[in-house]
């Protein structure tokens, strides 16, 4: 069995009994960073599993294929992330696609999501979104990424390196209009902050500021009724 097991994302009270539970069961763990991953071992009293593989960007196919081995001697194998659900913006999909190629059996073990708590925190219309991941560091392939959402009218989430933050709120702001937007920065941790305002005044609060932590960026779709006086708070 592979089981995907979601990882808190700042506050370790949010680490699902279920999650522990199958860390504590794994033969094997595949992991972003195996350090970070013993560290909340160590927190919930799990022992460190017989086999403690590094899964990332870069080895995702050497090392999927050594997990489908395991998969296939009938061991148990978890799957997780320094933080979040692994395969959400990260290589674990693939394992996931090769594992349902092979028939091997897999479960969701689900937990905190960057994606869906800044979403409910932005205030934004919820019932449709897209979520796009990381977008492109160069300003002309960020601009195109943008403008494939210009007329969409679903809630845009995307992730963001806390060293871009200004350059792609400019970016939104030249290319979807002025739009009710949120700014979420180290989400359920001890210093969370979020911003909410038009993509005018979020530009302007984060030009030139220095972040400090994950970033996740929530804006309006193509919806101008949705633009209130009120959303240029900050909290």
């Amino acid at each position: 069995m592979l089981s995907i097991v979601a990882t808190p994302i700042g506050n370790l009270g949010d680490m699902s009994p279920r999650g522990v539970d199958a860390l504590r069961a794994a033969d094997v763990i595949a992991c972003e960073d195996t350090r970070r991953t013993r560290i909340l071992l160590s927190r919930f009293q799990a022992p460190a599993p017989a086999v403690f593989l590094s899964y990332r960007e870069g080895n995702e196919e050497r090392v999927g294929e050594r997990l489908l081995e395991f998969l296939r001697a009938g061991k148990k194998v978890a799957l997780c992330s320094d933080s979040g659900c692994p395969g959400i913006s990260d290589p674990g999909y693939r394992l996931v696609r090769l594992a349902v190629a092979r028939g091997e059996p897999l479960e969701v073990i689900p937990g905190p999501s960057a994606v869906h708590v800044a979403l409910l925190l932005s205030g934004l219309p919820t019932s449709s979104y897209t979520f796009k991941g990381y977008p492109p560091r160069k300003p002309g392939p960020r601009r195109r990424f943008l403008e494939e959402e210009k007329e969409a009218a679903h809630t845009l989430v995307l992730f963001e390196s806390p060293f871009r933050v200004e350059n792609t709120l400019q970016a939104a702001f030249a290319v979807l209009g002025d739009r009710p937007a949120a700014v979420c920065v180290e989400l359920t941790k001890k210093f969370e902050r979020v911003s909410r305002g038009l993509l005018s005044a979020l530009t302007a609060e984060y030009a030139g500021a220095r972040i400090k932590g994950e970033v996740t960026i929530v804006i309006a779709g193509n919806k101008p009724k949705l633009i209130p006086a009120h959303l240029d708070e900050t909290v």
